[in-house]
């Protein structure tokens, strides 16, 4: 398999070194910045874990880059440490081999450099761990303490998996239900391996490139098998194997994580559950962490901030799966009683976040600001997002609620 460059990892090994060093000079209990973590990542993100690397975008940094979230700044959730991958650079695809087998009539193997000869796609999409918002969950749920930074808005660049099938000529057998990928075990790393619905091989990308650069070693590269829509688990980085099943895998990451508990053969999206209680999660009385939840965050005014009034510019960004355009995002400043409408960026269904802006009149005082989305599907935000506690506090989707003091 591939690996960073011989330069690149030297200097990784250089840095840790010095770190070492400086950790034998009395400052060994001194918490290591995400900068020394991972080369290139902005020191201010918040460390969350560092083995696995886990690392979160300080909420006034993603608003401050509404368009689009740099490499640099982007969180990161890895349930793998990848020896020499903790970087920004990209990752050589020299050797990088992915097989590609199962219920397929023709298993093969490709190497990544030859997906620069194929048509290459780009989609611009949400990225966002399924755990973000955790800590707004009461009680709160275990796990890594997510306020709302797990969340980014990307641009990938790469192959789509269904034009390399049918570049090498490969169809899908009857049964192939699932697409179930594996992500690289070199350095003796543990396995992580996840299964995704047929029906996301419609956009299922090996991406190659982040924000028109190579893509960064921490966040998968040289290939990242994505899936546009999906939380951010689902789509494998360091992708080496790639197969078509029946049935879900049965791994831990499949089984019991990453899952909420929901209804067996019904379309209610989550069983409710009494806040503080444990499930007995299997396989029929549970469901994926797969689509991404209709949310909408508010970057203007921040929590805390004096801003000059009467009228008060409140702006932000709504998302959802994909499936259906975000139709409305709507404000309210007393309270949810009633609601005014927010002029969207765009109507059109996209897998990336729409920017939205309002203007409220209020007087000089403290003021709440609400702010929840709508899509044409009819999905809307919970006013409670308690409402979907879990455990394991995923897709926290409740309304978000901001105050600030009008001058």
């Amino acid at each position: 398999m591939g690996k960073v460059n011989r330069r690149t990892t030297l200097k990784l090994m250089g840095l840790g070194a010095a770190f070492l060093a400086v950790g034998g000079r009395g400052l060994a209990q001194q918490a290591p910045t995400a900068d020394q973590l991972v080369r290139g990542k902005d020191r201010r993100l918040l460390v969350l874990s560092q083995r696995p690397i886990v690392l979160e975008t300080p909420y006034e940094l993603l608003a401050a880059n509404a368009e689009r979230t740099p490499k640099e700044i982007l969180y990161i959730r890895n349930n793998v440490d990848l020896p020499g991958y903790n970087t920004v650079e990209g990752a050589n695809l020299e050797g990088w081999k992915v097989q590609v087998g199962g219920l397929v009539d023709k298993p093969f193997t490709f190497e990544a450099k030859e997906l620069l000869s194929l048509p290459q796609q780009e989609v611009t999409m949400v990225l966002q761990c399924s755990g973000n918002g955790r800590t707004l969950y009461q009680p709160r749920p275990s796990g890594n303490p997510w306020k709302r930074g797990g969340v980014g808005n990307v641009t990938f660049r790469g192959v789509r998996l269904r034009d390399l099938l049918a570049a090498k000529g490969a169809k899908l057998l009857d049964k192939a239900f699932h697409i179930t990928a594996h992500a690289s075990r070199q350095g003796n790393a543990p396995e992580f391996v996840r299964s995704v619905p047929i029906h996301a091989l419609e956009n299922a990308l090996l991406a190659l490139s982040m924000n028109g650069e190579p893509l960064p070693a921490v966040h998968g590269g040289p290939v990242r098998l994505v899936f546009p829509g999906y939380f951010g688990v689902n789509h494998v980085k360091w992708v080496e194997k790639i197969e078509f099943t029946e049935g879900e895998n049965t791994t831990t990451e499949q089984m019991p994580r990453y899952r909420v508990p929901a209804i067996p053969n019904t379309q209610l999206p989550f069983l409710p559950q009494e806040p503080g209680k444990t499930y007995p999660y299997s396989f029929q009385n549970s469901r994926p962490n797969w689509l991404v939840t209709l949310n909408s965050f508010i970057f203007a005014p921040l929590e805390g901030q004096t801003v000059r009034g009467p009228y008060v510019r409140v702006e932000g960004v709504a998302f959802n799966d994909g499936i259906a355009p975000i139709v409305s995002v709507e404000l309210s400043t007393n309270g949810g009683r009633s609601w005014h409408r927010a002029e969207l960026e765009r109507t059109e269904k996209t897998f990336g976040w729409v920017r939205w802006r309002g203007t409220v009149y209020l007087r000089p005082g403290e003021h709440e600001v609400m702010a929840r989305a709508w899509d044409a599907a009819g999905r809307s935000q919970p006013l409670d997002g308690n409402v979907a506690w879990n455990e394991r506090g995923y897709e926290y989707s409740g309304v978000m609620r901001v105050r600030f003091t009008v001058s």
